[in-house]
């Protein structure tokens, strides 16, 4: 299984936007450099259904992405949260990755006193799990 290692400060942020917002999904990317995850970007949930679907600004995302090309930065990953249901990535998840070198994280809400992070590779329909370390 793939490991990827992510820097605590990192992991601290996601968590804290996910819990910030127990009722709708949020989502962002994060920037690495040289390979190494450094900082998330939160990014608008614009989505008319957001208690279960993300769909980020699209003029938000893409100044994002431009601004990590101007910082010699790339894309390392793809965030959002599942309020009401597992870190796995549904079918719209699946469905909706357009970025197959980025890897994906999913924050679940649904489990009582602990938030689960989960990772995933999405390529061709399909999810492969990485094991996160912080």
């Amino acid at each position: 299984m793939e490991r990827i290692i992510l820097p605590r400060q990192l992991v601290n942020r996601i968590l804290h936007q996910a819990q910030s917002s127990p009722d709708a999904e949020i989502c962002g990317l994060i920037a690495a450099k040289g390979g190494r995850p450094l900082r998330c970007i939160p990014i608008a949930n614009v989505s008319n259904q957001p208690h279960h679907l993300f769909a980020m600004d699209p003029k938000r995302q893409i100044d994002a992405l431009r601004r990590i090309r101007e910082q010699g930065e790339e894309l390392f990953g793809i965030y959002h949260s599942h309020p009401h249901s597992p870190a796995q990535p549904s079918d719209r998840d699946l469905q909706q990755a357009g970025y197959p070198d980025a890897l994906y994280i999913i924050v679940s809400l649904n489990t009582r006193g602990v938030l689960e992070m989960r990772g995933f590779r999405l390529r061709e329909d399909k999810a492969v799990q990485v094991q996160l370390e912080i």
